[in-house]
C-alpha cells in the first residue's frame, strides 16, 4: 500500500504536495519522495524514512515549479532496504517522464522480459513500478512519435498499458513540457479521487482527506479504467481507456488501511466501520450472552468506530482499556519473535483498572497472523480480566493479498486452514467472534452515497479467496510471494499496531 499525489497550479507546489503526503502518511512509512516540474526540468528528493524526515528546508527549497508529485511507501515487494526503490521513478524518453504508482502488478516478471527482449527499455530495480513506468513510455513512444503531444495520445497510450499490465495499479505521471496524468486499473481496486480549490489547482490524490486537508474542494473519484490528463494550464481532459471496466474496490482500506475521514468510492470509511460494528453486533450475540460481558474495548485505533457501534447497541459500557504509544517508532533491529512480544508492550499498555476482575470483549479490525492478538489477549489477562472474548470487525484472513497490501503468505495467516476453534485456541480467548464475508460487503456497501459509479463488488481476496482481475492463479499466488519482501518478521516491525494510524 502507498499513499500517491499529483497537482498541477499556477503557484509553486512543493509545500502543497508535502502537506498533502503528511495526510497520506498512514498509507506508508517506509519511503517518502516528491518531483516537481519547472518549464522542462525535473527536480527530485526522495529518500527512505518518514515525510517529516525526508524533507529538510534544504530539500524543499530545491523542488521548485508549478506542477509536481509526491508519495508515501510501504513496500510489498523488491527491496525495502534501497533507496532506489523509493518513488518517483524517472525515464527520460519520450519527453521525460516521472512516476508514482500505489499498487501491485501480478504479471511484472513476465513485463520485464517484454521490456528487455521486445522493447529495449532496461530495468534497474525489482520494483513493479519501475515497470509499469516503462510500459507507460514505450506506449507513449508508439503514439506520439514525430508528433506534438496531444491528450488523445496520451490516452491511446493508457489504452496499450491497460492491454499489457495485469493487477492493481492507482498512477500519477508528470509528462515534461505537457501536464499531469492520472489513471486507475479497470478493476478500480486501489483508490484515487480528484479535486480543485478556489485558485483552480487541481489534485489527484489516493484519499479525499489529501483534497480537503489541503482546502481542496473533492469533484470525483477517477472511475475504472479511466484516464484524467491536466495539462500545464489547469484544462481537464478525461477517457475511458479499458473495455469492461468494473468497479471492484479492496475492501481492506474500508476495514483498515483507509484514514476515518475519507470518502472513497463514494463510500465514507467511518460509516463503512461503524456498520461493521453494527454487524458484528448480531454476531457476538449469537455466541456470547451480552450480560456476561461487562465492558467493550477496541483495539487502538482503527477499530474504535466498529467498537462503539457494537457497544452501543448491545448496552454494555465502552471503554478505552490500552494506551498507545504514539512515539515507539519502528524497531529495526530485532533478531526474533521474541523480541517481537516485546514490541507489542511497548506500543501498548494497560488501564488495568478496566480488565480488574471483569469479562472483556477486545474488539479489532482484523486479525492476520496472530501474535499480537494472543499478546494482547494475555495483556489483559496479565491486568486481571476474569474472561477475555476477542471480536473483529472483518472476517478470518484466509488468504494472500496480491493487489498491493503487505500480507503475508498463506502459511503465515492464523485462519488458513483452520477453524475459529482452532484460532481461538491459538489465540488464548475464551470466545473468538469473527465477521461475516457476506455481511462484511454489505456493511461496506451501505456507507455508499452519492456515488457517480455504479458498484460491481469488492476485491475481498484476502477475506473470500476471490481474485477479481480473474487472472491469478495458484501458481502466481506462489511467485508473488516468492517477490515479497525477504524481512524476518523480528527484523522490521511490520505488525499494523506499528504504523502511524489512520486516527491519529
Amino acid at each position: 500500500m502507498c499513499g500517491i499525489v499529483g497537482v498541477v497550479s499556477a503557484s509553486p507546489v512543493n509545500q502543497l504536495i508535502y502537506d498533502a503526503l503528511l495526510l497520506l502518511q498512514h498509507r506508508g512509512q517506509d519511503a517518502a519522495g516528491i518531483a516537481t516540474l519547472l518549464e522542462r526540468k525535473f527536480f527530485m528528493h526522495k529518500a527512505k524514512g518518514m515525510v517529516r524526515d525526508v524533507f529538510r528546508t534544504r530539500n524543499m527549497r530545491a523542488l521548485p515549479g508549478n506542477s509536481g508529485l509526491g508519495q508515501v511507501r510501504y513496500p510489498t515487494a523488491g527491496n525495502a532496504f534501497s533507496e532506489e526503490e523509493a518513488q518517483p521513478f524517472y525515464v527520460n524518453a519520450p519527453f521525460g517522464i516521472v512516476m508514482v504508482h500505489n499498487g501491485n502488478l501480478t504479471n511484472a516478471q513476465a513485463l520485464k522480459a517484454d521490456l528487455f527482449s521486445v522493447d529495449h527499455r532496461h530495468i534497474n530495480t525489482e520494483s513493479d513500478s519501475e515497470v509499469l513506468l516503462n510500459v507507460l513510455a514505450h506506449e507513449l513512444e508508439k503514439t506520439t512519435r514525430g508528433l506534438p503531444l496531444k491528450p488523445a495520445d496520451v490516452f491511446a497510450a493508457v489504452r496499450g498499458v491497460n492491454q499489457r499490465i495485469k493487477g492493481s495499479y492507482a498512477v500519477i505521471a508528470l509528462i515534461a513540457g505537457h501536464g499531469m496524468l492520472a489513471f486507475r486499473d479497470p478493476h478500480g481496486i486501489r483508490p484515487l479521487c480528484m479535486g480543485r480549490s478556489a485558485d483552480g489547482t487541481v489534485m489527484v490524490a489516493s484519499e479525499s482527506v489529501a483534497l480537503e486537508g489541503t482546502l481542496h474542494h473533492f469533484e470525483r473519484d477517477v472511475a475504472p479504467g479511466e484516464a484524467v490528463f491536466v495539462d500545464l494550464q489547469g484544462q481537464v481532459h478525461r477517457a475511458m481507456c479499458a473495455d469492461g471496466a468494473q468497479l471492484h474496490p479492496c475492501i481492506f482500506e474500508f476495514v483498515y488501511l483507509a484514514r476515518p475521514d475519507s470518502t472513497m468510492d463514494g463510500m465514507s470509511v467511518y460509516q463503512a466501520r461503524l456498520n461493521l460494528g453494527e454487524t458484528l453486533a448480531k454476531r457476538v450475540i449469537s455466541t456470547v450472552p451480552p450480560n456476561e460481558i461487562d465492558a467493550v474495548i477496541p483495539i487502538p485505533e482503527s477499530s474504535r468506530p466498529s467498537a462503539t457501534q457494537l457497544a452501543h447497541l448491545l448496552g454494555i459500557p465502552y471503554r478505552e482499556g490500552f494506551v498507545k504509544n504514539r512515539y515507539v517508532g519502528r524497531t529495526f533491529i530485532m533478531p526474533g519473535q521474541g523480541v517481537r512480544k516485546k514490541s507489542v508492550r511497548q506500543k501498548l499498555n494497560v488501564i488495568t483498572s478496566e480488565f480488574k476482575g471483569r469479562n472483556v470483549l477486545l474488539v479489532d479490525d482484523s486479525i492476520v497472523r496472530g501474535t499480537t492478538s494472543k499478546e494482547i489477549v494475555q495483556m489483559a489477562r496479565d491486568a486481571g480480566a476474569n474472561k477475555v472474548y476477542m471480536a473483529s470487525a472483518a472476517p478470518p484472513v484466509r488468504y494472500p493479498n496480491v493487489y498491493g497490501i503487505d500480507m503475508p503468505t498463506k502459511d503465515e495467516l492464523v485462519a488458513h486452514g483452520r477453524s475459529v476453534e482452532e484460532i481461538r485456541e491459538i489465540i488464548g480467548c475464551d470466545a473468538l467472534i469473527y465477521q461475516d464475508v457476506e455481511a462484511m460487503k454489505q456493511a461496506v456497501a451501505k456507507a455508499r452515497v452519492n456515488a457517480s459509479n455504479p458498484l460491481d463488488g469488492f476485491d475481498a481476496s484476502c477475506f473470500d479467496g476471490v481474485y477479481c482481475t480473474g487472472d491469478v492463479s495458484a501458481e502466481d499466488i506462489v511467485r508473488i510471494n516468492g517477490n515479497r519482501l525477504q524481512v524476518e518478521e523480528g527484523d522490521a516491525d511490520n505488525s499494523r499496531l506499528s504504523l502511524p494510524n489512520a486516527s491519529e
